[in-house]
């Protein structure tokens, strides 16, 4: 009986001390749940909602760049994008296998996901394809629940309606490389880009506009339930250009049978370029719709450089156009145009022959006889009289030796050779032969097709230092671009811009040894003056000339001459300035003049087309 007491009590004390255990525990837990469902409820309900809760940014519509009469150059369309989310897929690779299952996805696109979520922050979306048709969304969105961190997103893309005819002027745009990217979180944006290129990069912070954000609920797999609150950000300002695309398209097809050429055309006024063209150009749509690797280097890699604008870089000796240059140099430099000179096909100077075009000579002329015959020997003697710095002087006052900031980057400045840079450059003193081989648009001498347009617009504009230009202005309230609408005088005297107006009718215009007469325009309204240019790509060897010279087309393509032609429009009252090259074209008279005859004929043909139209329409009114 006395031990069972004794056990008794031993029960007792144990089920007490078990039970002050359980109570314990319990008290802790209690506290612990008060503490965290009261004291710290506010701290866990915000990251309760902050699990569940997304701030995204929403990328601002690019704006819009139109032609001179608001046709759209360069628009917006809305696509399908497939977006992965690398923190909620978990394993970038094998979700990656799991989409190629259900859509196309190339190895390219593996291989540049993989390497952006190694390098990008986890939470960040990478685009994994573009352009998915409804079919490939449908498929995606059935197997939604075994894709984690999978997306489709409606965005928009860029398009350019014209393709390659206006890719050199807009350029395109491009996904953002990890070069570009500046700490700016919209850059990171799935199937962001900038401007690469052209008008896009030139005024691609304008285009862009300001990114606005939405706060959305997503589920665990990161899928978007609701959207909670919206701050919409600001549209790209719409741009509107200078360019006339039906005449650019125009010149387009016109130039297309050859192989590289570009032309520029400008209002001698007010600078508007009014087409530009180089040729052989590229589609910039390829650029959205996923061009390959191989793609790009082929395009890239390719001979007759069509990413390269020829139209702005391309560094020609401008041949017997420049011409021109040493004539106004002549004139301004009190030497008479009458004053002629005897061309017997060579000029002896010093040691050295220095050989006309045309092997016979063309006899007696004087500087109109000279510019529209084209006689290279009277150009050597005007040379030996004005030397190489006062030709570069009056090739500087007419836009050549300079970028003239065409608002499109890979402008380069040509070259005007003096003896100061052949010092600097060459560590060589300059020879008396050279001032004759580059007053005839050869040697050093190079220059742009832009800056040779620039050249004849300031001719035939009565002597103004007019720039070119392709942008009007911005299409919103801040309005136009600020430009410079009166351009000073150069300060040539007027007798010497008509003398050489003169002599450039001349060789367009005039059958007894005009140059360019066969690429004439009938109608008298529209009739053009000009220059021709043949432009050496190798040195003649005086082997070669008592053997007899080849004719250019008898010759492998890339040892043929450059073709050349210089011109404005109409005569009576010119408007229209235009320069054509022709790589290896061989003859300015036969390429290169007939190209700009058609371009400038089509620039006065709707140009009257549209004025007949604003006088229908203020008719009606």
């Amino acid at each position: 009986m006395k031990q069972e007491q004794t056990q008794d009590k031993v029960f007792n004390r144990r089920a007490a001390i078990l039970a002050a255990g359980q109570l314990t525990v319990f008290l802790g837990l209690s506290a612990r749940m008060y503490y965290l469902q009261v004291i710290e409820a506010n701290r866990y309900r915000v990251l309760a909602e902050e699990n569940r809760i997304s701030l995204r940014l929403l990328p601002p519509p690019r704006g819009e760049i139109i032609d001179r009469k608001d046709r759209p150059l360069a628009v917006n369309v809305q696509i399908y994008r497939l977006v992965i989310v690398p923190e909620q897929a978990k394993n970038v690779g094998e979700m990656l296998t799991r989409l190629s299952q259900l859509v196309e996805v190339s190895a390219d696109d593996r291989r540049r996901v993989r390497r952006e979520a190694k390098r990008r922050r986890a939470f960040v979306p990478i685009t994994v394809r573009e352009n998915l048709s409804w079919e490939e969304v449908s498929r995606i969105e059935v197997n939604a629940p075994d894709l984690p961190g999978i997306t489709i997103d409606v965005a928009q893309s860029r398009y350019y309606p014209f393709g390659y005819v206006s890719a050199h002027i807009l350029g395109y745009v491009a996904a953002v490389s990890e070069k570009e990217l500046s700490g700016d979180p919209v850059l990171e944006l799935p199937g962001f880009r900038i401007g690469k290129n052209g008008i896009e990069r030139r005024y691609d912070l304008e285009l862009r506009g300001r990114a606005g954000n939405t706060e959305v609920e997503v589920n665990a797999l990161g899928r978007v339930i609701r959207e909670i609150a919206r701050k919409d950000g600001q549209p790209g300002r719409g741009i509107s250009l200078t360019v006339d695309i039906d005449l650019q398209k125009f010149i387009t097809k016109r130039v297309s049978l050859e192989r590289r050429a570009s032309v520029v055309v400008m209002d001698t006024h007010n600078g508007d370029v009014l087409g530009m063209v180089s040729r052989p150009g590229f589609d910039p749509n390829a650029f959205n719709s996923g061009m390959t690797v191989g793609e790009w280097k082929k395009l890239a890699s390719n001979p007759d450089r069509p990413l390269t604008n020829k139209a702005i870089a391309g560094q020609y000796a401008p041949g017997s156009v420049f011409k021109i240059i040493v004539a106004m140099a002549a004139l301004e430099s009190g030497i008479r145009p009458n004053i002629s000179a005897e061309c017997e096909g060579v000029l002896e100077f010093g040691d050295e022959l220095f050989h006309c075009w045309r092997k016979d000579g063309h006899g007696n002329v004087d500087l109109v006889d000279a510019i529209r015959e084209s006689c290279d020997v009277y150009f050597y003697e005007l040379a030996q009289k004005l030397g190489i710095n006062s030709i570069a002087k009056m090739a500087v006052r007419m836009g050549f030796g300079e970028v003239l900031d065409i608002e499109i980057p890979g402008e380069r400045p040509g070259l005007i050779p003096t003896k100061k840079w052949k010092r600097k450059v060459r560590g060589a003193a300059w020879l008396g032969g050279e001032s004759l081989i580059n007053a005839i648009g050869q040697g050093y001498v190079l220059a742009t097709p832009l800056q040779m347009a620039v050249m004849v617009a300031r001719v035939v504009n009565g002597g103004y230092a007019v720039v070119p230009r392709l942008t009007k202005g911005f299409d919103d309230e801040h309005g136009p671009i600020q430009r410079v609408t009166d351009f000073p005088s150069l300060g040539i005297y007027q007798r010497t811009l008509k003398l050489v107006q003169q002599a450039m009718d001349e060789v367009v215009n005039n059958p007894s040894g005009g140059t360019a007469y066969r690429a004439r325009i009938i109608e008298p309204a529209w009739q053009m003056g000009g220059k021709t240019g043949t432009s050496q790509v190798r040195r003649i060897t005086l082997q070669e000339r008592e053997m007899g010279l080849k004719k250019n087309e008898e010759r492998p393509w890339r040892e043929r001459d450059h073709a050349l032609f210089v011109g404005y429009a109409p005569i009576s009252s010119p408007r229209y300035a235009c320069a054509v090259v022709v790589e290896h074209g061989g003859s300015g008279a036969k390429a290169a003049a007939p190209i700009a005859r058609d371009v400038l004929r089509e620039a006065q043909r709707l140009d009257s087309a549209a004025t007949r139209l604003k006088k229908v329409a203020q008719n009606e009114k």
